[in-house]
């Protein structure tokens, strides 16, 4: 018989900013561990090894309508801008483009860019083997 799985939980009423998304992730599921506090780094966490079960987690977004609308346009924007602001030349082009857009209202925004990572470790993701289930209450 399979055990249920652990569930760590996240509370949007927490943070208003992917730098404060990153401070609750690494206190919630990795405490005491350095990583790297960006997307790709938040990406390797949920692929286990940081601390996380083997066998995969739940993790619960509570108040997660709160962070839809705080990691919105304005959040992407911000952080789009500080991406332009240290990328390699070859990639200004393509942060350009994303910028305009979000500046527009349209496109993808940071809690977009987290569920989509997120759901990429679960059922239907192609790192499904992770295990990792996202509860948005």
């Amino acid at each position: 018989m399979q055990r249920p799985k652990r569930v760590y939980e996240i509370d949007g009423l927490d943070f208003a900013t992917l730098d404060e998304f990153y401070d609750i992730v690494g206190r919630v599921l990795i405490p005491g561990a350095s990583w790297g506090r960006n997307l790709n780094a938040f990406n390797d966490i949920l692929r286990g090894g940081f601390g996380t079960p083997d066998e995969g987690f739940v993790l619960l977004w509570k108040n997660s309508q709160l962070s839809r609308e705080r990691l919105g346009y304005e959040e992407t924007i911000r952080q789009l801008e500080h991406r332009l602001a240290r990328c390699h030349s070859d990639n200004a082009q393509l942060v350009n483009a994303e910028l305009r857009l979000a500046r527009e209202g349209v496109g993808y925004t940071v809690f977009e860019w987290l569920t989509e990572i997120i759901a990429d470790h679960g059922a239907h993701g192609s790192q499904s083997e992770d295990g990792v289930d996202l509860v948005l209450d």
